[in-house]
């Protein structure tokens, strides 16, 4: 039976910190069954999901201090149990576009946990245009199940865009159709 642990690493990026990380886990015979990376400024950040037998885990949980402290990287692990997610019926991919304003996310995130929806995955982008406005860019990757009217979320998406002021884009990953829906 395979067990399981997350790491997450943050620090200054370089050069090979993902190898090392790479390395460790098969020095310790771990598979690394799930990661991302990104930097933030000039931080590295990491975040990933590690397998392997009971004494293989444990061995990296004790080596992991010593390359975190060679690196330079603050760590944090927890065992945890593997991800089986429920049933949906579709996957959405829904980007938000528009002026960039204090709380936007806090209302879109909390429009989809008043409905009990299940995010994915989010990921956000400020920027400025040529002409020095601001701008966000909101992308989420939202697990539909099946109890939910999923042509009425869209609608209700939709809407939520409209009193913001973005333009909303939403396409469905998976399931019932596969056709997107601009601008909706």
């Amino acid at each position: 039976m395979s067990n399981h642990l997350v790491v997450t690493a943050l620090g200054s990026d370089r050069p090979g910190i993902v190898s090392k990380f790479a390395r460790l886990a098969s020095e310790c015979d771990c598979d690394i069954v799930d990661s991302r990376m990104a930097l933030f400024g000039g931080e590295f950040t990491l975040i990933m999901m590690i397998s392997g037998a009971w004494a293989s885990i444990t061995k990296m949980e004790a080596s992991l201090p010593a390359l975190s402290v060679e690196l330079g990287l603050l760590t944090v692990m927890k065992r945890c149990s593997q991800h089986t997610p429920p049933n949906y019926i579709s996957r959405l991919e829904v980007t938000f576009n528009g002026k960039d304003q204090r709380g936007t996310m806090n209302r879109i995130t909390q429009f989809l946990a008043d409905r009990s929806l299940d995010l994915a995955a989010v990921r956000s982008h400020a920027e400025e245009t040529p002409d020095g406005e601001p701008v966000q860019n909101v992308f989420l990757t939202i697990n539909v199940p099946e109890k939910v009217d999923i042509e009425k979320l869209e609608q209700n998406i939709a809407s939520l865009a409209e009193e913001m002021n973005l333009s909303c884009h939403i396409e469905r990953m998976q399931g019932i159709e596969t056709q997107p829906k601009d601008d909706l």
